[in-house]
């Protein structure tokens, strides 16, 4: 009989026990539980809530009164071979700009002279948006004369690229220019998301940097490389340049412009172009 009641004791006891970890373990999790619940309301208190985005940032970006595409072309041409390029780049379109069927035109040619060598970059309009640029590749491509000069041409390339480009409703508008003058390239490749807050800042930046009519114009990507920015400037020559951008730098506000920008590139580049001969921007 004692030893029936010590066993039930301690199975009393062993019960006890295994019910207490139980009540344990359930205040742990419920506490864990309300633990991170309140650290993801204590969070929310922090973190900027982001507003939905009403439309797409190429709607917000561009210029709503112009339906113009622009295409940026970077032809790497063989050494030997870019004088005899230029000069049929040229030929083809000074043709393009005389034949008003076509609804396209250059802005710019250019050819790199620091950056890559040997490169030729051209800037187009299309006035009408992407009917306009089918309607001029569908033209193009049953026109002899220009089937035969890019079959010509591609013997001449080592490489070659494009990218369709929307211009900023702040920038400048890129209309031909007398010269001589050095063109300036810089192109950032933006962290994805971010090309709103770009276009918010600079609309503000751009007054600061018109004080030698050195903006050209400005555009960013829709095909292509995207979340890309382009933005062009023109000056006397390198020492122009050089004085231009130091100048601004003593305009209060530019320095604010700069350091809420960085943050947003993931990368930049800046090329120096001379003008070609038939160039509308000399």
């Amino acid at each position: 009989r004692l030893l029936c009641s010590v066993k039930g004791f301690l199975g009393n006891f062993s019960h006890g026990i295994t019910l207490n970890f139980h009540n344990k373990n359930r205040l742990t999790r419920s506490r864990r539980k309300l633990f991170v619940s309140n650290k993801g309301w204590f969070r929310s208190m922090f973190v900027p809530k982001m507003e939905t985005r009403k439309d797409a940032h190429s709607n917000l970006l561009s210029k709503s009164e112009t339906s113009d595409l622009y295409k940026m072309q970077f032809h790497n041409v063989k050494p030997e071979c870019l004088q005899i390029y230029n000069n049929l780049e040229a030929e083809v379109q000074r043709k393009l700009h005389l034949d008003q069927d076509y609804p396209c035109e250059v802005v710019g040619s250019w050819n790199t002279w620091y950056g890559d060598q040997d490169q030729a970059v051209h800037l187009w309009r299309y006035t009408g948006g992407y009917p306009a640029l089918t309607e001029c590749l569908t033209k193009l491509n049953n026109n002899q004369d220009y089937l035969e000069f890019r079959k010509e041409r591609s013997k001449m390339l080592i490489s070659r690229r494009n990218q369709l480009l929307l211009e900023f409703s702040f920038w400048n508008e890129p209309t031909p220019r007398p010269g001589p003058n050095i063109y300036e390239m810089r192109s950032y490749r933006l962290k994805p998301g971010t090309m709103i807050e770009w276009g918010n800042h600079w609309a503000r930046a751009i007054k600061y940097r018109q004080e030698n009519n050195e903006a050209v114009g400005g555009f960013f990507s829709q095909i292509g490389d995207l979340y890309q920015v382009h933005h062009l400037w023109a000056y006397k020559d390198l020492q122009s340049r050089e004085e231009t951008r130091n100048s601004a730098w003593l305009k209060e506000g530019w320095d604010s412009s700069v350091f809420y920008t960085v943050p947003l590139i993931r990368s930049m580049e800046s090329r120096i172009m001379i003008p070609t001969k038939g160039s509308p921007l000399q």
